[in-house]
Parts: C-alpha cells; sequence; structure tokens
C-alpha cells in the first residue's frame, strides 16, 4: 500500500508486549532470590511506578499519512500486518487491541521527555516484576515542552589550571582535581587470584571458572548508581557511587588505585577514546538541589586525572540536572535538558555549542560511538509539535542531514549508531516502530516482523538515555533482535536491514532469556542468562551460512548461579575470551555480600 511522501511514520507494527522476563524497554527483574544473593536496591529518586493493568477496547488509529522524504515504498512506516494481541492498538494496517484506561504514559518527571521504553521496576513496587514494560506506561509529556519555547543562553566551561600552565591552555593536564574525604574500599580483602567464598566449589567438567571477583563498595542504604564498564588490554574498570576501580584482567588484582570524587558520579562516557581516556560526571554537591555539572577526566591505562572542569546551565530550563555524556572521535558531548556542548576530550577546550535551530527545535538528546546523533524537540508546545533527528560533524558541530518525524511521533532509543537503528513511539496511536536510516539521513528500511521485544533497557529520568538499551546487536546488513522472555525459552531474530524481513532465528538453548552481546568474527555473541540452578552461557551463534545453531563457548559454573543471578541490573562485555558481568546499581545492603563484578573464562 502506497503512501504519500514528505511524512514520518504513522502507524507501528504491532505494540510492545508485556515485559515478562525484562520485556522490551526495562532490564529484567531479577530470579527469585538465592541464598546470598543480594537484596533488592531501592528506585532512584522520582522513579515511575506500575500503573494498574490496562483494560478496555481501544479506538483503531486514523490511516496514515505517509512516510518521510526518501522513504522506500511502500513508505515509511509500520509492517502492513496485524500486531499481536497486547495491550496497545498496533500500526493503522492491524486490527485494535485493548487500550489502557490509564494515561499512556508515567507519571510525569520534571524535564523528561517522553516516548521512552519503559524503565525497570524495583521489586516491591506496586506491579513490579509483572512483565510487559510498555503496559499502562507511556511516553513522558513534561516540562520541556513548555521550555521548548524559551531562548537558551550561554554555557560557561570552567577548568582547573596549575600555574605553571600555558596560559593559552584551558586546562591542566595533570589537575588532580578535588578529592573526596569519603573513600570507601571495594572490598577489605583482595580477591585478586582468590576465592573467599568458593565460587567455583565443586565445578564440573566442562565449565568455565569465576577467574576473579570484587565486593561492591559501600553505598547508602537508599542504593548508588554504578554506570559505566569499560575493557582495557589490561584493565577491566568501573565506574560505582564515588569512585572509580581498575583490576587486571587476568588475577583481578589492582590495576591502579581506586580514584575518589567528593559526590556521587552521576554520569559517564559509555564509550573510551583511541587512547583509553573517559569523562566521568560527579554532582556539585549532595543537597537535592546539586547539579550534575562536574567533569573529570581519567586515563583508564595509568589511572591519572587529567583536565577537569564544570558546566554551566544553558538558559531557563536548560539545566544540568542530568547530563549525558558521550565520546565520538576526539570530541566529547555533553548533552543538558535543551542543548549540548562539546569539548576536545583530550585538552578539555570548548569546541562549539549544539543549541536551538531553525523553528524552535531544541537538542533534548545526544549519542556517540561511530557517528553523533542529535535528537530535537521542535515547536513542543505549538502545532507542529515533532522530533527531528541531525547527524552532525564532531569536530564542528554541524548538521550533515536532517530527518523530520511527522508529528506523535518521539524518538526514544537508538539501538545501533552504526549503521543507524531508530526505536521511536506514538503516544496516541499506541504503538511503535524500528527503522534504518542510510548515511544520507533518508529512510532505509523498517522492522517488518511480528514479535515481541525482549530487549534490556535501563532509566531515562530526566534525560532520553537514546543508548540505554542492551540486549540488541547489528551489522552493516543485520539487525538482531531477542524476543520476550516467557515461560520456555526465547528467541534471536535477526532482521535484514535492507529491507526490515527476517533472516532467520534461533532459540535459546536453555529455558532462560538469551540476548545478542556483539558481533565479532563473523559470528554473533550472545549472552545465556542464569538459572537458580545453573549458570550463564555465552554463545557463538553463525551470521551466515545456513545454519546459526548456538556453540558454547562459556558454560558459567552453578556453584556461582546464585551470585551470578543476584544483580537487579547489570552491564555486560565479552572481550578476548573473558566475560564481565558488572552491577549498574548498587543495593547499600551492607550484609547481602554485594558483588561489583565478576570475571569468568577458561
Amino acid at each position: 500500500m502506497s503512501q504519500p511522501p514528505n511524512q514520518p511514520p504513522q502507524g507501528g507494527f504491532g505494540a510492545p508486549q508485556d515485559p515478562r522476563q525484562g520485556g522490551f524497554g526495562a532490564p529484567q527483574p531479577p530470579q527469585p532470590p538465592q541464598q546470598g544473593a543480594p537484596q533488592t536496591p531501592p528506585p532512584p529518586p522520582g522513579a515511575p511506578q506500575t500503573p494498574p493493568p490496562p483494560q478496555g477496547p481501544p479506538q483503531a488509529p486514523p490511516p496514515p499519512q505517509g512516510p518521510p522524504a526518501g522513504a522506500p515504498q511502500p513508505g515509511y512506516g509500520y509492517p502492513q500486518q496485524p500486531a499481536q494481541p497486547g495491550p496497545y492498538a498496533p500500526g493503522p494496517y492491524g486490527q485494535p487491541q485493548q487500550q489502557p484506561q490509564q494515561p499512556y504514559g508515567y507519571p510525569q518527571q520534571p524535564g523528561q521527555g517522553y516516548g521512552y521504553p519503559p524503565q525497570p521496576q524495583y521489586p516491591g513496587a506496586p506491579g513490579a516484576g509483572s512483565g510487559n514494560p510498555f503496559k499502562g506506561k507511556p511516553a513522558l509529556i513534561i516540562g520541556a515542552a513548555v521550555a521548548a519555547l524559551l531562548v537558551i543562553g550561554g554555557t560557561v566551561f570552567a577548568v582547573t589550571r596549575d600555574s605553571g600552565d600555558d596560559p593559552k591552555n584551558p586546562v591542566s593536564q595533570g589537575s588532580d582535581g578535588p578529592k573526596g574525604s569519603e573513600s570507601p574500599s571495594a572490598s577489605e580483602e583482595s580477591q585478586g587470584g582468590a576465592d573467599p567464598e568458593n565460587l567455583n566449589g565443586g565445578r564440573q567438567p566442562g565449565e568455565a571458572k569465576v577467574l576473579w571477583y570484587k565486593q561492591a563498595p559501600d553505598a547508602p542504604k537508599s542504593g548508588a548508581d554504578a554506570p559505566g564498564l569499560w575493557i582495557t588490554d589490561k584493565a577491566a574498570v568501573k565506574a560505582a557511587y564515588k569512585q572509580i576501580f581498575a583490576y587486571n584482567i587476568t588475577d583481578g588484582e589492582e590495576a591502579w588505585a581506586p580514584i575518589s570524587f567528593p559526590q556521587k558520579i552521576c554520569s559517564v562516557t559509555p564509550q573510551k577514546s583511541s587512547d583509553n581516556k573517559v569523562v566521568v560526571a560527579y554532582e556539585s554537591g549532595s543537597s537535592d538541589r546539586a547539579k550534575c555539572n562536574q567533569l573529570q577526566q581519567v586515563d583508564l591505562t595509568t589511572g591519572a586525572k587529567g583536565w577537569s572542569g564544570s558546566v554551566s546551565n544553558g538558559g531557563l530550563f536548560d539545566n544540568t540536572i542530568k547530563i549525558e555524556l558521550s565520546i565520538t572521535g576526539s570530541t566529547l558531548m555533553v548533552g543538558r535538558a535543551q542543548s549540548g556542548t562539546a569539548y576536545d576530550v583530550n585538552s578539555g577546550k570548548k569546541l562549539y555549542d549544539k543549541e536551538r535551530y531553525g523553528d524552535k527545535c531544541f537538542p533534548a538528546a545526544f549519542a556517540g560511538g561511530e557517528k553523533l546523533i542529535a535528537v530535537s524537540s521542535c515547536d513542543a508546545t505549538g502545532t507542529d509539535e515533532h522530533d527531528e533527528i541531525q547527524q552532525l560533524d564532531p569536530a564542528t558541530g554541524k548538521a550533515k542531514w536532517t530527518q523530520r518525524y511527522d508529528k506523535g511521533w518521539q524518538i526514544a532509543r537508538v539501538f545501533s549508531i552504526d549503521p543507524l537503528v531508530v526505536y521511536s513511539t506514538n503516544e496516541d496511536k499506541k504503538a511503535w516502530n524500528i527503522s534504518t536510516l542510510g548515511n544520507d539521513g533518508k529512510f532505509r528500511s523498517e522492522v517488518g516482523v511480528d514479535l515481541k521485544i525482549g530487549t534490556e533497557c535501563g532509566w531515562a529520568i530526566l534525560e532520553r538515555n537514546l543508548r540505554g538499551c542492551a540486549g540488541v546487536a547489528a551489522d552493516a546488513n543485520t539487525l538482531y533482535l531477542p524476543t520476550e522472555a516467557t515461560t520456555t525459552a526465547n528467541e534471536i531474530v535477526a532482521i535484514d536491514l535492507a529491507g526490515g524481513k527476517e533472516k532467520w532465528r534461533v532459540k535459546s538453548p536453555a529455558d532462560e532469556p538469551m540476548l545478542p552481546v556483539k558481533v565479532e568474527d563473523g559470528k554473533l555473541i550472545a549472552y545465556v542468562k542464569p538459572s537458580y540452578d545453573a549458570g550463564g552461557q555465552v554463545v557463538a551463534i553463525p551470521v551466515t551460512g545456513s545454519s546459526h545453531q548456538p556453540a558454547k563457548l562459556l558454560q558459567n559454573p552453578a556453584s556461582a548461579a546464585s551470585v551470578e543471578n543476584g544483580f537487579f541490573s547489570r552491564t555486560y562485555d565479552w572481550v578476548d575470551g573473558r566475560f564481565y558481568l558488572a552491577s549498574t546499581r548498587l543495593t547499600g545492603n551492607d550484609e547481602s555480600k554485594e558483588k561489583l563484578m565478576l570475571a569468568f573464562g577458561k
């Protein structure tokens, strides 16, 4: 069915389904706690609660208005197939589904955009662990819409400089920055090369072993964030609460002394630069009015602090309560609520501001890596409210291309930067879309596969967190998505990026969710989660050929299953034959023996 040109997507293929086992948009709730498993951390302040399950019939969505310019025919939009039964109406060509009586959206949070996949539910919260992350939990509409009409003020970047520095150089290459009075250690007992808890006890033939593990640092009873995980050729580096820790990848011994900050870490660059530099943001104080505006560069190779500085607010509503950091090449992008400022990641020198452009378009989020992507909210309180996505030149900030989305479609996540795969939602239609954009910004294809998506997405409070989803991978030609976990094994579906059709799918080798990690050497690396009595697995799936059966790379020991399964929220990586599993939120429970990180290998 053809559609008129020059309009963005108009209907969603299917609808996000119940988040069983952390369905699309939210990290999976942990399995029932086992002996020795840590207690669940309380949610961050302002975390959304789960509304009651939706009931009642909906109205069918209106017919599509057409795809954006350059979209393939039948235009960019949603698959022309009926959706699976679920709480939302499908795209315009599917059958109406149930519609929630509750408003489509989370409880509103100041400064947060809307259209994001739902966030993880903490056990104990109403409806926790119910399943569908989209169930009665749509996009947030917040004060940013009003703020989008306001003019952004100037940006100030202050850096420290020693007296011996070149006065023309705005930063100190060796600035040590402020030191915190509080410096909790990750563990009183070094566990490098040792196994005091006997996690490898009773290890069976064929099972991998826990190479090393580390206790989590002390944290407030309310819990604390532990963002980031960076693996170099020598060290595994992790941020947690007010510190950064580094461990030798081989034996877990301390690679360099922990770095302490005076206040809690609030943001990090997910990427590291080509020479192993990252930037960490920490809060300006301990009060409720503290801003996330203090920056510190860190060398992952040596543990040395580089330049440091602070970022000011922009205009009214363009605050730094929460910021997003990303690295593209040698450019650090700092994203505020309605603008961004770029710096040279090596020197801290300010490069440019990315501010309001065109007719009331305010940059609301950035994503870095192979490309620098900006997402803007335009005419947020007017009659032409819409989102736009751009690729920026990281050196100058100039837009290489701009693609407009139709009114009602919110750009929520970026599943891949190169190729650029974008997930968007439509609040009114209760629909979603996943599309690929080419190097020219034109729509290349859309996902037209009937599936309930099982990716894991983190919190997006006060930010869009475009790169906040795990359990999804892509290469030049294929997108790899997990299906939702149910009572049986889930599947990974390979989707052709040229046309959006399914190429193949493969079932998890265990009755636990299997999640894509990365593509390397012609194989998709996937993580099979542990059960209560069996460790997780790392498997390799051939992406070409006639057989796509998983081949086991690691079978983690059953003796460590309770610990492996005990993380409330986690991040993971596979590098050089080792599997790293780390916490992204600490419980603050001193009696739980909570782990910060584990490394598995043969």
